[in-house]
């Protein structure tokens, strides 16, 4: 860039008195105007300014592009920690009188929990519980007991949450920063923050006790100081102070619990969040007594406050970590309210007790059922992480199990004589397919699903060519191999015909998660139920063939005068009537639809932007990548759903088939509350649907519409006079 000239660089400086904002002792405001013309003009195409006070991010940050997560800026109330706490923004004690120092740290407690609670929804840590200048710099409340040992074990817990999140890699998924950017992250002195609370603990236990007997004995323990000067509230401070401590405490031990090898700490873990969401109930009625004595706020005001008192907590700025919050310009954030984040707590503790309750069987149909049930109700990252840790540690199911073990046990197989399968290339990738798998399963639904969609075609070129080289191995002789025991060729030949099995269930969970998501319209529905229906198909058939290998090979060891496990095979051919179910509703939805379609009753999947073949390859383009199916899967769709009509539809009983299966299948998960809730919804949309076929078929003039009010993925058609 070429130097300024005299005359620009002159008249870059006014007079300080024409600025809005007086200059200081040793600063002068001056009119850089003339500099950045000149920079704009002399900048080629592509070039940037940048300097030692001058980059890319300050520029960003002091633009207005009038968004307000852009425009947040870089003002801050104090430029450093050290200055916030020299001006007294955070005094040590909080107050100098001891009734306001108590009330004081109760909101900062509740104050720190809405922040942890919007960290754990996804923003940084700077701007959350960082922002408290206590936690920052937890040495100056030394002092103060209680502020100091709670503030320790509060940094302790967020710890062991970034490091949950961070050992299974789920942060990516989310918006969740479990990077510090220079923050005061790691001590010593954190450790030892549990210890320093039970003894805080047991202290406001015995004052409680004392508050609870008589005058005389309160008098006559000299050594025991009241918590503040008010006797009456003496009691009804312990108590809100007492749960605080509690729940922080059993907290962060069941969070440590939960991080033990193999599911050990399962069992304590339970107890601890138990106590948890116990002691968050005390909590909650703990707000009536805080709130006593505030008048000036409306009910609307507390509910959205972020204390259960209403007031504004002490020692918090959110703007005090901007500079280290992340590498790109700050956003302005909304804290949850107090209530919202009870309640994300109690949500969080449901989910982890969940997964405390887990079997922990070693049987893949089992492990891929219980995902799936967890995921239906939501559960956000951190309880997730902890699932995909639990289930995938070491390499292993449970850091126990191998998964050739678990994918033999699937199949009755005995591998235990075969050690050189443990090493074989196929398995070993195998066991790398089904820990991507699982890690994926435990991701959120919009993740979910594209991770899904992708990993189809590399178990599809895995299965070919896992095939090829089993097909080569079965051609040659095996003579010598059979003498000796060894029938691992025969195992990896099961795998093969199991592996096409887990594709076709990959997916249709890719099929499904699109209802979650909401991604078809109404119009799309055939196609969708069309090919959920091949799906259904091609899996009910693997997975019957699967009964068929475990049957012999327990037939076989009965004969051998070993045990049999029956349960297995009744739960496995459950499984086969439930597919069934399945298919013959998707099956029935597709061609109702495609008779309603074709009869002008329902509208056509037609757009002025998307042909439906087009829309077709953009929903199911990963499946036929994968060769799902093997043939052209548009035009077997066309041909087989143009000739559908409604004349037609009373003499197929694809609907009376689903709602005969559902009675049966409904008998064998009686044990089961989760399963038999699903299969009776099935059962219900069978039922809804043959009542609707009857009466369109009756009366064209009819209004017909889809709704999902008794099965996620089923629809239940309406038919409303037009």
């Amino acid at each position: 860039m070429q130097p300024l000239r005299d005359e620009d660089s002159s008249s870059i400086h006014h007079d300080s008195k024409n600025s809005s904002i007086p200059s200081g002792d040793t600063s002068v405001w001056a009119d850089v105007s003339p500099l950045l013309s000149a920079a704009c003009t002399d900048l080629q195409e592509g070039q940037l300014i940048n300097g030692d006070n001058f980059n890319l991010f300050a520029a960003m940050s002091a633009l207005e592009i009038m968004d307000p997560k852009m425009d947040s800026g870089m003002v801050s109330t104090f430029y450093s920690i050290d200055e916030a706490i020299k001006s007294g923004f955070a005094p040590v004690p909080v107050s100098s009188d001891s009734t306001v120092n108590v009330h004081s740290i109760i909101d900062i407690m509740d104050h720190l929990l809405a922040c942890e609670a919007t960290w754990h929804m996804g923003h940084s840590l700077a701007q959350t519980v960082f922002s408290c200048i206590y936690v920052l710099r937890p040495e100056r409340t030394s002092s103060q007991a209680l502020l100091h040992s709670y503030c320790r074990v509060i940094r302790a817990t967020c710890r062991a949450v970034v490091s949950v999140v961070s050992d299974a890699r789920t942060n990516e998924e989310e918006d969740l920063f479990t990077m510090t950017y220079g923050l005061p992250f790691s001590g010593d002195e954190d450790a030892k923050g549990l210890l320093l609370l039970n003894a805080v603990e047991e202290t406001i236990c015995r004052q409680l006790r004392a508050c609870k007997a008589t005058r005389r004995r309160v008098l006559e323990d000299a050594e025991l100081e009241p918590l503040q000067t008010n006797p009456h509230l003496e009691e009804s401070f312990c108590k809100a102070l007492l749960c605080r401590i509690r729940f922080r405490k059993h907290f962060l031990h069941a969070l440590n619990c939960m991080r033990r090898p193999q599911g050990r700490g399962l069992e304590l873990a339970r107890k601890h969040i138990a106590y948890c969401i116990s002691e968050l109930d005390s909590v909650l009625e703990s707000a009536e007594f805080l709130r006593l004595d505030i008048v000036e706020n409306g009910q609307s005001e507390i509910d959205e406050s972020t204390t259960a008192s209403g007031r504004s907590p002490i020692g918090f700025d959110p703007t005090l970590n901007k500079r280290l919050s992340a590498p790109t310009p700050p956003r302005a954030i909304k804290l949850l309210s107090w209530k919202k984040a009870i309640d994300y707590y109690v949500k969080l503790l449901h989910n982890l007790d969940q997964i405390c309750v887990f079997s922990l069987e070693p049987d893949l149909d089992v492990v891929l059922q219980f995902v799936i049930q967890f995921q239906k109700s939501r559960p956000d990252l951190v309880a997730r992480a902890h699932l995909q840790l639990l289930l995938v540690q070491d390499g292993k199911l449970y850091g126990r199990d191998t998964f050739l073990t678990i994918c033999a046990r699937s199949l009755a197989l005995d591998v235990s004589k075969n050690h050189g399968l443990h090493t074989n290339e196929y398995i070993l990738q195998l066991n790398q397919l089904m820990i991507n798998l699982l890690k994926i399963l435990c991701a959120n639904t919009p993740w979910q699903r594209r991770k899904l969609g992708k990993i189809l075609n590399d178990w599809r070129v895995f299965h070919v060519q896992m095939g090829i080289t089993v097909g080569q191995m079965l051609q040659q002789d095996s003579s010598r191999a059979s003498k000796n025991g060894d029938k691992s060729v025969v195992i990896l030949n099961h795998i093969y015909g199991w592996l096409d099995e887990q594709i076709n269930w990959v997916a249709i969970r890719f099929l499904m998660l699109g209802f979650d998501l909401d991604l078809y319209s109404s119009s799309e529905y055939c196609m969708v139920y069309w090919y959920m229906y091949i799906i259904l198909w091609k899996l009910a058939e693997r997975a019957r063939f699967r009964v068929l290998i475990v049957v012999n090979t327990e037939e076989r060891k009965a004969k051998r005068n070993k045990s049999r496990d029956m349960a297995r095979e009744d739960r496995i051919s459950l499984w086969v009537l439930f597919l069934q179910c399945q298919t013959c509703l998707a099956q029935g939805l597709a061609v109702m639809i495609a008779a309603l379609r074709n009869e002008g009753m329902c509208l056509k999947s037609q757009g002025p932007f998307n042909t439906e073949n087009e829309k077709f390859i953009q929903h199911f383009e990963l499946l036929q990548k994968a060769s799902l199916p093997e043939y052209d899967a548009y035009e077997s769709f066309s041909g087989s759903t143009s000739q559908a009509r409604l004349d037609y539809l009373p003499k197929y009983e694809y609907f009376h088939d689903a709602q005969k299966l559902a009675k049966d299948i409904k008998v064998g998960y009686a044990n089961n509350p989760d399963k038999l809730a699903e299969v009776r919804g099935l059962e219900q949309v069978a039922e809804r649907n043959i009542v609707a076929v009857n009466l369109f078929c009756q009366d064209r003039s009819l209004k017909v519409s889809f709704e999902f009010t008794h099965h996620p993925y089923f629809a239940t058609a309406v038919v409303r006079r037009s």
